[in-house]
């Protein structure tokens, strides 16, 4: 199933598509957030589905959200893919390199990003977004790792270079600034996904063709990075893990302009939808 949230920012209607159809999800919940998933939301779906006591929603002309409402936690992999890491000239990493951003960079997919002021490094980052759908605490081994997602998601860790690596040495301050998260459009629920480690990955600045990569070249896949996170904190329904970037980036292309206003970045990845943003000045 796609779960997606549509209407206006703050106001975002919760709803389920089908091929043929767009169904409003409020008969079941207010809103797809971590409640909603860990009280067997996504079975509570399929069944009323299932039953027919969906009502349909005419969704033209909305706007598209989030698919999830702001989580509870982001917690993002970095240089997890061999390629990326290279090209920034970082050694490999012997462990996932964990850090957090604040949830409330979370935006739809196509909205508008906000360059921060006094920036000169803004920089793309077409990830994969995985969402916890049961809470995930010291877990036993990789192999129990998969049945804690909900889903996936196309995820954009858009990031500041120079606040993050040449302010302090503090990454999260290149990573939460305002709208730097965009989200979506669906959240393809983790039965949809076969292998999401067999998952292509683009990304393109007005056309150009920056990053064209696959999640099959990730240094520590999907299910060692859950178990991993798990040993360190607790991972709860809704919360959102950004798991990396294949390479491309602007940090790695020397000669590569940064995000101006004005300019448009897409992105997409296999099965999961395709997004667009423009760049605007905050």
């Amino acid at each position: 199933m796609r779960f997606a949230r549509r209407g206006p920012a703050g106001a975002e209607i919760p709803v389920v598509e089908t091929s043929d159809a767009v169904f409003d999800l409020r008969p079941l919940t207010a809103d797809i957030d971590g409640a909603f998933l860990a009280g067997d939301g996504i079975a509570r779906t399929r069944a009323a589905l299932d039953a027919g006591t969906l009502p349909r929603l005419d969704d033209a002309g909305l706007r598209v959200g989030a698919p999830i409402v702001a989580p509870g936690k982001i917690v993002c992999i970095g240089l997890n893919y061999r390629d990326h890491a290279e090209e920034t000239g970082a050694a490999l990493p012997a462990e996932p390199v964990v850090f957090m951003k604040d949830p409330s960079t979370v935006v739809g997919p196509y909205d508008d990003v906000r360059i921060p002021r006094r920036s000169v490094k803004t920089d793309w980052e077409v990830e994969l977004g995985v969402v916890i759908g049961r809470e995930a605490r010291y877990l036993e081994s990789a192999d129990d790792a998969l049945a804690h997602v909900a889903g996936y998601v196309v995820s954009h860790d858009v990031s500041e270079r120079e606040f993050q690596l040449e302010r302090g040495g503090q990454w999260d301050k290149g990573k939460s600034c305002e709208t730097f998260n965009p989200l979506g459009p669906v959240l393809v629920t983790a039965d949809e996904v076969a292998d999401p480690q067999r998952l292509g990955m683009r990304l393109s600045v007005n056309g150009t063709m920056r990053q064209d990569g696959s999640t099959a070249t990730m240094i520590f896949p999907v299910a060692h990075v859950i178990w991993y996170l798990s040993q360190f904190m607790v991972l709860r329904p809704g919360d959102l893990i950004n798991t990396g970037t294949p390479a491309g980036v602007a940090l790695g292309l020397p000669g590569t302009p940064y995000l101006r206003e004005g300019d448009v970045v897409e992105l997409e990845i296999d099965g999961l939808g395709s997004a667009r943003q423009r760049m605007v000045q905050a």
